[in-house]
């Protein structure tokens, strides 16, 4: 007794297979079409450039004896230098995220009566974070990974080797 083919089930396993794959492949097409990806950089060259440069400012940083401890405990940050005697007049403070480009942000920061730098954020900020701190003439720069909150005082100094 013969039967259809469309009535034997092997047959159908044989189509759904290849058809799975197929759906597959046209899934992964849509979604490496549509989604870009951000971390890759069109001029490599020039951004390879102004790597060295950073490098350059931060090991001026660590010539001149730069060192900050940095402290957030409750909304409130607290820089304060501690490598050397001289009063700055403003701080920039860069924070990167170092997987969601959108949580970054930018600080300004001018010294309190005690030479703190001091910031109070409305909301909490916590993770791991890429901090830069460079002078008002960006003339040296300081980076660092960190995890915040921490409520001790951590040390944030220049690391060349740990800069990229």
């Amino acid at each position: 007794m013969k039967t259809s083919w469309y009535k034997e089930p092997w047959a159908w396993l044989v189509f759904f297979l290849p058809f799975t794959a197929v759906v597959a492949g046209i899934a992964t097409y849509i979604i490496a079409n549509t989604d870009a990806d951000s971390l890759v950089v069109g001029d490599y060259y020039k951004k390879g450039k102004a790597i060295n440069l950073e490098l350059s400012k931060i090991k001026l940083a660590q010539k001149l004896g730069m060192k900050f401890e940095l402290q957030l405990h409750n909304n409130q940050l607290i820089i304060k230098p501690t490598g050397i005697e001289k009063v700055f007049p403003l701080l920039n403070v860069n924070f990167y995220h170092p997987t969601q480009a959108e949580k970054d942000f930018y600080l300004a920061l001018t010294p309190d009566g005690s030479g703190y730098f001091r910031h109070h954020f409305d909301k909490s900020v916590s993770g791991k974070w890429r901090i830069t701190i460079t002078s008002f003439e960006n003339n040296w720069a300081i980076k660092n990974n960190i995890s915040l909150p921490q409520s001790q005082f951590i040390e944030v100094s220049p690391k060349p080797i740990e800069a990229y």
